[in-house]
């Protein structure tokens, strides 16, 4: 089996590369394309067949994909700029004959009203359009994303945000990434969408009770109205436009859209997602 994975040279295709080779998979069986050259020498030392890949050229991007048996998609592009790169993709994909599509999607991405995911959802209509045997792997939110909270609970003993009361059902990178590397190596996931999340949601009161447990000192959560972490967030230089969408996020994740713990994540990893205190303990 040849496995390609665009995005190979980020946090969570970082990740996907150690669980395939966990997997026993072939290091020359693994194209990793990126842009991060630096990064793609690295993972060419491990023995992983590497190269640049712009997203631009579909004809290229094709070309570099013949062979290629299974796609890892990792969604690429940042917020309002994801779609286009992907679609290209897509495209270069099926040129190529690619004949699995495996795509990091949204939690709940058809139904939820998630900022974040409007592109996934009209990601997920392109690759099914294209008639490309695919799974969407529909992630929840990477605990690694807390960890600027937990560095605040370390230097000021203090967290705020406006998200108050709302659960999130967090895992780790590499548990997420796992789960990619099982869809792509084991048979019976085309046609198929999981919903992945931790085992356990948690609320920042409880973020910062664990917090406190792990650094041996106090930890205060301080619940902000919007308007007042708006303030905040200007006050520390951040544009209109990130801070509009910042409350946005916050407001979905307050409302409950990443609260969800299906179990499907564990259920494909065949173990307990990773708990909140073991990540935390990491940070330090």
């Amino acid at each position: 089996m040849t496995i390609a994975i665009i995005g190979a040279t980020g946090q969570l295709g970082g990740h996907a590369i150690n669980a395939l080779l966990a997997r026993d998979v072939a290091p020359a069986d693994i194209l990793a394309l990126g842009r991060n050259s630096d990064r793609l020498a690295e993972l060419a030392g491990r023995g992983l067949r590497t190269a640049t890949v712009d997203l631009d050229d579909i004809a290229a991007t094709a070309a570099t994909l013949t062979g290629i048996e299974s796609l890892l998609l990792i969604s690429v592009g940042g917020p309002g700029q994801g779609l286009e790169p992907r679609r290209n993709t897509v495209t270069a994909a099926q040129t190529a004959g690619v004949q699995h599509l495996v795509y990091t999607s949204a939690l709940r991405a058809s139904t939820t009203t998630l900022v974040l995911a409007a592109e996934h959802k009209a990601t997920e209509e392109v690759i099914t359009a294209s008639g490309i045997p695919a799974t969407f792997l529909r992630n929840g939110w990477y605990t690694e994303n807390h960890e600027a909270d937990f560095r605040a609970a370390q230097q000021r003993g203090v967290i705020a945000n406006s998200i108050g009361a709302g659960r999130i059902a967090t895992a780790t990178r590499a548990d997420y990434a796992e789960a990619a590397a099982v869809v792509l190596t084991t048979p019976g996931h085309q046609g198929k969408a999981y919903e992945l999340s931790g085992d356990t949601a948690w609320n920042f009161t409880e973020f910062a009770a664990t917090a406190s447990d792990i650094l041996g000192s106090p930890v205060r959560y301080d619940a902000l109205s919007s308007a007042d972490e708006q303030e905040q967030l200007r006050a520390a230089g951040l544009d209109d436009a990130t801070i509009g969408f910042m409350s946005l996020l916050n407001a979905n994740i307050a409302d409950g859209t990443l609260a969800d713990t299906t179990g499907d994540l564990a259920t494909l990893i065949g173990h307990p997602t990773q708990p909140l205190a073991d990540t935390m303990r990491t940070w330090l």
